[in-house]
C-alpha cells in the first residue's frame, strides 16, 4: 500500500503520518517503511547538533504499521494504546534513516489487539516491543 492508500483507514496525516508505505505478506506478516525526514519537528531539541528519534517516536511508528493488519478495525473507531510490554531500545535512529518495521498479530480479543513488533535500520534492529491498541468509537 502506498500513502494515499494508508490514509483511507489510518487517521494520521503529516507531520505525524509516520509510514510511507506497507505490504502484509502471505504468512499475515506487515512490513512498513518510513523514511525520516532530514529536519523533523522531534529532533529540534533532541539532541542539538546529534539529532536522534525520539523512542516514543519509533514506538509509534511500529504501531502504525501495525495497523496494516486490521484495517477493518478503523471503520468508526480510533486505535489507541492499551499497553507497550518488552520495549528494548537497542540502537539509535537518526534523521534521514529508512525505518523498516515489521508488526505480527498475536492475539485480537474483541476490540484488543496485540502486535509484536520490531523497527530496523540498515538490517540492525533499533528497536522492538509487544504493543496492545484498541479500537474505541470515534468522538
Amino acid at each position: 500500500m502506498n500513502k494515499e492508500e494508508i490514509q483511507k483507514f489510518l487517521p494520521h496525516r503529516d507531520p505525524m503520518l509516520l509510514v510511507d508505505s506497507m505490504e502484509v505478506d502471505g504468512s499475515g506478516v506487515c512490513h512498513a517503511l518510513y523514511r525520516v525526514p532530514e529536519h523533523p519537528f522531534y529532533c529540534e531539541g533532541h539532541f542539538p547538533g546529534n539529532p536522534i528519534v525520539p523512542g516514543v517516536i519509533l514506538c509509534e511508528m511500529m504501531a502504525q504499521a501495525s495497523s496494516g493488519l486490521y484495517p477493518e478495525a478503523f471503520d468508526g473507531n480510533l486505535l489507541v494504546y492499551r499497553g507497550m510490554d518488552q520495549v528494548k531500545f537497542r540502537h539509535e535512529v537518526h534523521p534521514g534513516d529508512l525505518c523498516e518495521t515489521r508488526a505480527t498479530l498475536v492475539e485480537h480479543k474483541g476490540s484488543l489487539f496485540v502486535c509484536e513488533t520490531s523497527l530496523s535500520v540498515g538490517g540492525v534492529r533499533c528497536c522492538q516491543a509487544c504493543i496492545t491498541l484498541a479500537a474505541v468509537p470515534k468522538g
